[in-house]
């Protein structure tokens, strides 16, 4: 692998290179940067964001420019605000020692005036977003006829905003004769156009696989049903204690909805979306670089130029209606050799989009079942007990009224004290999952595959029969389907009982149990105890009711039924 020092940079910035702490070239950088500082050749090149492409065209790009020229030099465009001062800033440190170098970033939300007096003062390289910089243009405020390089930064995300008349008018006001490098994470027919247009004989440099998502990403989804989506969201945020990650919406409505539920529900969250000014914008981003916010709850176009690195998680609330966006949602994570997960919440009807996903990253996606209450309990309780064990305790203010504290708790013993500051310290938690809360109905094979649940009758016909089970614990008792599970499995000695549909009802629940095993599990629940109740089993009773319809009432006729 090529290092800095055989690429040819000069002392000034090689210096940078070495205080910002880079010790070898990314693949993207790699690639890139000799061709740029050896050849004047136009350059795409295709990589996912946070791969380091702002160093690959920064560093070069502020070698080669003349400081001792007063006039614009280069011009990189970009699609948001944030994206634009974040290659400022970049840029800034890469020219640390180089001089005189003047660069400056021209966006909307921001004064139009102070801006035409730093452009007048005289800029090397200007950093804009495409409608700032076309206001500029007609004031005549910025003068591009100097410009010998120009970069579009994530062109595909500004094709996506709307931006493609701004650029092709924007690269008509430069000559004809300067240089073009397009840096995009896709390969669209759009990005194909601009470069057949505007670019001559450009080197294609591919990093990865065009149009793929990061390599050290994971793709998961949990299909469940709609109504269920957020309470899915909720548990997959329990049990993942240390998540810090994006939550993406398809609507502003959708976004401010989930994140207002989430602020509810006690979640460090809050909402990116359109609808926000400037200011509360800035706000929000930077209470969540800061991570004093675990999920931002937002849309595709209010995320667009936000980075942030460490994500471990992007969820999509909402799989986006171009494919091609799940690979920038997805590239936001896994960054820098890190790993990442990308988490989508399916209903039934968004399935198809999700195989096209597949096809597009040519990556499977891995169905995962939705946590327990249990499980989310058990992760919250071990990532909390190991903070406690390293805590630090050197706090002298402690030892001074450790005494007082020893004469109050004196009285409870270990296992005491230790479920006390359990139960403090999970309160929500323990509230939410301990009785099996907000339980997620399954989506059923017969739901998820319904030719296959129609066309496979010898599948059916092996479930054998099965009896339909009363039983008097409801949701108001705090009974659920892990609760009904346990309560069998403690009461017949883990005897493997085959368990079918379970319906439960607010004072009462139904339950179906296989023929053969009936009359075994009654007399063994009967007059057993949950929650200090008396358990009362007995057999469904079908009956036709007046409109026709089939139901069951509680008489203890014994009735057997067929599933199909």
């Amino acid at each position: 692998m090529t290092n800095f020092n055989e690429m040819g940079f000069t002392p000034a910035v090689l210096k940078a290179i070495q205080e910002l702490g880079f010790e070898q070239p990314m693949p993207v950088q790699e690639k890139v940067i000799p061709l740029m500082l050896e050849d004047d050749a136009d350059i795409i090149a295709l990589a996912q964001t946070g791969t380091g492409k702002t160093a690959a065209f920064g560093l070069p790009l502020v070698q080669a420019t003349d400081t001792e020229i007063n006039n614009t030099q280069a011009l990189i465009l970009c699609p948001t605000r944030e994206l634009c001062m974040q290659i400022t800033g970049d840029l800034n440190d890469y020219a640390r020692y180089t001089g005189n170098l003047n660069i400056l970033a021209v966006y909307g939300g921001s004064s139009i005036e102070n801006q035409i007096r730093s452009l007048k003062k005289g800029v090397h390289i200007i950093v804009a977003t495409p409608g700032r910089l076309i206001d500029l243009i007609k004031r005549r405020a910025a003068h591009l006829s100097d410009v010998t390089t120009v970069i579009l930064d994530e062109a595909d995300e500004m094709l996506n905003m709307g931006f493609l008349d701004n650029i092709n008018e924007i690269l008509e006001e430069v000559p004809e004769d300067r240089r073009t490098l397009l840096f995009s994470a896709t390969m669209s027919s759009e990005i194909a156009s601009i470069a057949r247009k505007y670019m001559n004989d450009p080197v294609e440099v591919t990093v990865g696989v065009k149009n793929s998502s990061a390599e050290n990403v994971s793709h998961e989804y949990y299909l469940v049903h709609a109504r269920d989506k957020y309470n899915v969201l909720k548990r997959i945020a329990d049990y993942e204690p240390d998540i810090y990650g994006i939550v993406f919406c398809r609507t502003r409505r959708e976004t401010q909805e989930v994140a207002s539920m989430l602020i509810n529900d006690g979640y460090n969250a809050d909402s990116l979306h359109g609808d926000l000014s400037q200011a509360q914008r800035d706000s929000v981003m930077q209470k969540f670089r800061q991570r004093n916010l675990n999920l931002l709850v937002a849309t595709d176009v209010a995320a667009r130029g936000l980075d942030v690195d460490d994500l471990t998680h992007v969820i999509n609330f909402s799989l986006p209606d171009d494919t091609e966006i799940y690979t920038h949602r997805c590239g936001r994570t896994g960054r820098a050799g890190k790993t990442g997960k990308s988490v989508s919440i399916i209903h039934l009807r968004e399935k198809q989009n999700l195989f096209k996903i597949e096809k597009l990253i040519r990556k499977p996606f891995k169905k995962m079942q939705v946590p327990t209450g249990s499980e989310i309990c058990k992760a919250q309780l071990f990532n909390w007990v190991n903070k406690l064990e390293t805590a630090n305790t050197d706090h002298h203010e402690i030892d001074k009224i450790l005494p007082e504290i020893e004469m109050k708790l004196g009285g409870l013993n270990k296992e005491d004290l230790l479920k006390k500051v359990i139960s403090l310290e999970f309160e929500r938690l323990l509230g939410a999952y301990r009785n099996g809360e907000e339980i997620i109905e399954k989506v059923s094979d017969r739901e998820e595959n319904p030719r296959k649940s129609f066309r496979d009758k010898k599948e059916f016909k092996s479930a054998g029969k099965y009896t339909r089970l009363f039983i008097n614990l409801g949701k108001s008792d705090g009974f659920y389907p892990e609760q009904l599970i346990d309560l069998v499995n403690t009461n017949t000695r883990g005897r493997k009982i085959p368990i079918g549909k379970i319906d439960l009802l607010k004072s009462f629940s139904f339950f179906e149990v296989e023929a053969g095993h009936a009359d075994d599990l009654m007399g063994a629940l009967n007059n057993s105890r949950f929650m200090k109740r008396k358990v009362a089993v007995e057999v469904a009773q079908e009956k036709t009711a007046k409109n026709g319809h089939r139901g069951f009432d509680r008489k203890k006729r014994f009735k057997v039924y067929d599933r199909n």
